[in-house]
């Protein structure tokens, strides 16, 4: 018996149940991609050591993935269209797989850079495939609750990741967390195989003659945020005039990337970003909450490892310790926050996810050198029920009324735009945090931890709080069409 390949045959094979069987399937793959995005942190300060990296350099682990992630992002629309869904997903699990099993036996830095390149580029085509699904195979009254369980499966890979990654690197050194994606890709290859349909999206077929990438929008888009990223990590370096021009090509980049896509929709070719899209307030102002929050978010995600181990002087172990009942508390809020946002306003609840988020990082001044760990535990569980409010909310309400044509492009759009922010601020997040260790007259190249490094990182996450709060300003703007559910 032939297995079914197309979506409408793997709709008459398994009835109403497919729908929740194909997110499953991708529901495992971005596990494996958020996991593999999130768990290096735990690692920096061994590999640091072995590979005698500065922290400039250190943190490039972090960004060389979101740099790749953001703009590998913008391709998937053209690649679900020109290859359809399956393929798509299946090559893109190869090469997470392959990026960790090279990363792991990697000999030098460079390595390691390249494999996190590789496994970057598989994130950034896996991510946004979730939300096209959910918004293209649910019913409006429905999509609350699909990103919800969504959510709560993809969040259990960053709760249980640092934790078992900390043990990991205590036993087995910094190379065995490369290695814990390898199961989840094997897993997430047999079920796209049985559940993922080879058509693209909307069930026609995949028809790759039929479609052209955006070479030049691609090329500006990278060399933008290359030049971005670049630039801010030099603003804190010797030379500053060189920081100024890699930033001033950035924004060059910018306005003929936007000048470009806006001629590509003219002429009826297929831009990486559809000028449309922001013509939406509702998309506008999510895409704007999106970039915000994805800088308080990854830098959040890459400073608190760091504080954890060279501010309070707590092993690799103990971050998984304070971060595993923080993500299981998140896993338990998505689903509640997305049953929630099926009938609150969506504007309210990222509001208050934002506010909460914004507490926990302003509240870490509170917690003194060599503190209880409760306390610890306390702030980033209340930073974490902050993002179960956020997540199912913003993709949704940013998305509501939105074209079918271009629910492809939105969902490129915004998870694009949340890991630009994400690289920002993991890049925004070094260079404060070194700036101000050196303005005490401290150095993270000291043993052991001081009350001068403490504020250094103390000022950093309030830092963070300010971000969020201008998150909050976009995200009340947000006004989803009136009731689109009835």
């Amino acid at each position: 018996m032939t297995h079914p390949a197309t979506l409408p045959e793997m709709q008459a094979r398994y009835g109403e149940r497919y729908r929740w069987l194909l997110l499953l399937a991708v529901m495992v793959g971005t596990m494996a991609s958020i996991m593999s995005s999130t768990i290096i942190n735990v690692a920096i300060p061994d590999m640091s050591q072995q590979f005698t990296l500065g922290q400039e350099r250190a943190q490039w682990a972090t960004s060389s993935f979101m740099v790749a992630t953001t703009v590998a992002m913008l391709c998937t629309p053209w690649l679900l269209a020109s290859f359809g869904y399956r393929r798509t997903y299946v090559v893109a699990m190869l090469m997470l797989l392959g990026g960790g099993v090279w990363g792991g036996l990697a000999g030098n830095f460079e390595v390691v850079l390249a494999a996190r390149v590789v496994e970057g580029l598989a994130a950034g085509v896996v991510q946004p495939i979730p939300a096209i699904i959910i918004m293209r195979a649910f019913q409006p009254q429905e999509r609350g609750r699909a990103g919800g369980i969504f959510g709560m499966g993809v969040v259990l890979a960053p709760a249980l990741g640092p934790s078992i990654g900390g043990l990991l690197v205590d036993w087995f050194g910094w190379r065995s967390i490369f290695f814990m994606v390898v199961p989840f890709c094997l897993a997430s290859i047999w079920l796209a195989y049985r559940y993922v349909p080879v058509t693209a999206p909307g069930g026609a077929a995949a028809d790759r003659l039929g479609n052209r990438l955006d070479w030049a929008g691609l090329l500006l888009a990278t060399v933008g945020t290359l030049c971005l990223l670049n630039g801010m990590v030099e603003l804190h370096g010797a030379t500053s005039a060189q920081a100024w021009v890699l930033l001033g090509v950035a924004l060059a980049c910018t306005v003929a990337f936007i000048g470009w896509q806006r001629h590509q929709a003219r002429r009826g070719d297929m831009p990486l970003m559809h000028p449309d899209l922001f013509a939406f307030r509702s998309f506008a102002m999510g895409s704007l909450v999106a970039f915000i929050y994805g800088t308080a978010l990854f830098g959040s995600t890459y400073l608190l490892p760091l504080y954890i181990q060279m501010a309070q002087q707590l092993s690799a172990s103990h971050v998984g310790t304070i971060m595993l009942p923080a993500g299981l508390v998140l896993a338990v809020t998505i689903p509640l926050a997305g049953r929630l946002s099926d009938h609150w306003p969506i504007r309210v609840l990222i509001c208050l996810g934002l506010a909460l988020l914004a507490a926990s990082f302003a509240l870490m001044v509170t917690i003194s050198l060599h503190a209880t760990l409760w306390l610890l535990v306390a702030w980033v569980v209340l930073g974490r029920i902050g993002l179960g409010f956020i997540l199912p909310s913003l993709n949704n309400g940013a998305m509501a009324g939105l074209e079918p044509r271009l629910i492809s492009q939105a969902s490129s759009a915004i998870n694009f735009l949340r890991m630009l922010g994400g690289a920002v601020g993991v890049s925004l997040c070094g260079i404060v945090l070194e700036w101000r260790i050196a303005a005490h007259g401290d150095s993270l190249g000291h043993p052991d931890s001081s009350l001068a490094r403490l504020a250094a990182f103390d000022e950093t996450f309030v830092m963070l709080a300010g971000v969020c709060a201008l998150a909050m300003l976009a995200a009340w703007q947000m006004r989803t069409p009136a009731r689109l559910e009835t």
